[in-house]
């Protein structure tokens, strides 16, 4: 170990070994080491209180929270936004310099350290959308089996399946085989939306118990399904300055194009959590239909929207207000207020 005092220490994981890189008060490097996963959670526990930077990967919030149950303060922050500080001919070494010195930066943006709770949540979204996705899949593929053979089954999922049943209680102009497939495509469909509504209903019961999770589902929009992926992915939103940081998280803002002094907005940048933002845009359009029917200043500026620009576009600038609300509602402890949204 160094003699000079390490201030910042930055970690470049890897699923087998890590490279550290250590920088003093002055932010010049005074130590490099590259030990295993198991070398580095020893060593860390043998310094002093420092600030113990990572990219904010797999693995980084285990870490984290064993860094911090010693101590230090930790840091994750997003691989985009340490690339710029990585120097030429890139190496594992360079790297962990990259993140201790972009972890100095008083304006960089930082990722909150996650829970194990939150962490299972996650995972419990994950694993739910995994059998949506199967499910979808598996229908489609039931109504192209059907629309080979002359009958059409509708889109939507319960009078597809009533249809089906119809369809199968009688006698079906097809083979033999073909009629035993689908009845195993039907009960294979059945179990996935069996196990979907499981986790449905674990979700709804730790809605339940977690008061950002009620406060969050009061809003419209946001469910129960928005506001458990929430809490999971932003916590108490302290990470976010505003709301509109929270937006920009979720890749909801619009891109900016500047011509001949003239800002021009473009498309969404789509960046950042691909789960939250596709939920969210399904709540906006879900919840679109019932604030044009309301006199609120949110349903107010909705009408407005519509009548200068595409329903879509307005479903996504919806989605990114509710992420900012959503914000507020998760930054200072209130419920949502619809009187109270300005325009």
């Amino acid at each position: 170990m160094t003699k000079t005092p390490i201030t910042v220490l930055g970690i470049d994981l890897g699923k087998n070994s890590c490279s550290l890189a250590g920088l003093d008060a002055s932010g010049a490097v005074i130590m490099r080491r590259r030990m295993t996963r198991e070398g580095v959670v020893k060593f860390v526990a043998t310094l002093p209180a420092c600030v113990v930077a990572m990219e904010a990967c797999c693995g980084a919030h285990f870490l984290g929270r064993t860094f911090a149950s010693h101590g230090h303060t930790v840091r994750l922050m997003s691989p985009e936004y340490v690339a710029p500080y990585v120097k030429a001919q890139k190496t594992d070494d360079r790297d962990a310099e990259a993140i201790a010195e972009a972890a100095t930066r008083p304006t960089m943006r930082l990722v909150t350290l996650k829970s194990e709770a939150q962490l299972d949540l996650q995972v419990l979204h994950r694993a739910r959308e995994r059998l949506v996705a199967g499910r979808t899949r598996l229908t489609n593929q039931l109504r192209a089996v059907l629309l080979e053979r002359g009958m059409i089954l509708p889109k939507r999922r319960a009078p597809l399946i009533k249809r089906l049943d119809e369809l199968m209680a009688g006698e079906l102009p097809i083979s033999k085989r073909a009629l035993q497939l689908l009845q195993e495509l039907r009960d294979e469909w059945a179990d996935l939306d069996r196990r979907i509504k499981a986790y449905d209903d674990e979700l709804v019961a730790m809605t339940r118990e977690d008061d950002a999770a009620q406060r969050l589902a009061t809003i419209p929009g946001i469910g129960v399904i928005n506001a458990t992926a929430l809490v999971a992915a932003v916590g108490d939103a302290s990470a976010f300055g505003k709301g509109r940081d929270l937006a920009a998280w979720l890749g909801l803002t619009p891109r900016q194009h500047s011509t001949g002094g003239k800002i021009k907005l473009l498309g969404i940048s789509k960046r950042g959590n691909k789960y939250l933002r596709t939920q969210l845009i399904h709540g906006a359009r879900a919840a679109m239909v019932h604030f044009v029917k309301q006199t609120t200043p949110i349903g107010t500026w909705v009408r407005q929207l519509l009548t200068r620009t595409h329903p879509n576009v307005v479903v996504v600038a919806l989605a990114a207000k509710l992420a900012r609300i959503a914000w507020a509602v998760l930054r200072h402890g209130s419920r949502y207020n619809q009187q109270a949204v300005a325009v």
